[in-house]
């Protein structure tokens, strides 16, 4: 299977900014979270057995407010989590919208590259490890669409053995418009275990304690997000609401 993890360059204003809106996250600090997220994100993939593709928005596709390289911010990114990028595709995202970037994308690979399985694994899901990941590949031998749930009808994954129509597959709630979708297309829907992301206040609640969690445990998943969260100090309070320790 190839992994794609399709990511922005981490600028203020860009990434988690609904975060920034509406909890106690600073602009900074959210360009700290979602570069932790990254990291651990890659790592998962690269420890994987999938091969690992960086989709990476480029300057046609950022808000023109946003100037310089993508790429090379990306690749330093990459670079800081991985060391080597040998083994590691970078591809610039193409498309006027989200759903259609990741669209093309997907496309592009089943059908022009002649891929037997592509899966879009969002970069704000740090709790994601190898064996969810391999997991994800081995179902879609049995199924040509798995999907990976995560809080408020969101996925932070869609793998694709076959196309389905893209335009505006991203619409709330994403699981439901891509599994209805899906069985548009006549295709077979599996689903992979549910994990949250941190675009999200409750996504990111419940990804602080399920990786204060699995350090008690002793388990790398979310490693570098959970010393991130733990050194801008917050915490998750009452009623799963962010909050500063």
């Amino acid at each position: 299977m190839i992994v794609v993890v399709p990511v922005s360059p981490s600028r203020e204003g860009l990434v988690l900014s609904s975060l920034v809106d509406r909890t106690v996250l600073t602009e900074p600090e959210a360009v700290e979270l979602y570069e932790a997220a990254v990291v651990d994100t890659l790592r998962s993939v690269a420890a994987s057995g999938g091969d690992l593709l960086v989709n990476y928005r480029d300057e046609e596709t950022l808000p023109d407010s946003f100037s310089g390289d993508p790429e090379v911010e990306i690749r330093e990114l990459a670079t800081a989590a991985l060391g080597d990028l040998e083994d590691v595709r970078f591809e610039r995202q193409v498309g006027s919208t989200r759903s259609a970037r990741i669209g093309n994308t997907v496309t592009h690979l089943l059908e022009q590259e002649d891929a037997s399985s592509v899966g879009v694994l969002e970069p704000t899901a740090p709790l994601i490890g190898r064996t969810e990941i391999d997991g994800a590949a081995m179902s879609l031998r049995r199924h040509d669409v798995v999907l990976g749930p995560s809080s408020g009808g969101r996925t932070y994954f869609a793998g694709f053995g076959e196309p389905i129509d893209f335009t505006e597959a991203d619409a709330v709630p994403e699981l439901a418009t891509l599994a209805e979708r899906a069985d548009d297309a006549g295709l077979g829907v599996g689903f992979a275990p549910m994990l949250p992301t941190i675009a999200t206040e409750s996504g990111l609640c419940a990804t602080i304690a399920g990786g204060r969690a699995r350090a008690v445990a002793d388990r790398s998943q979310g490693a570098t997000t959970t010393a991130i969260v733990d050194e801008i100090g917050i915490g998750v309070g009452e009623g799963e609401s962010l909050e500063r320790e």
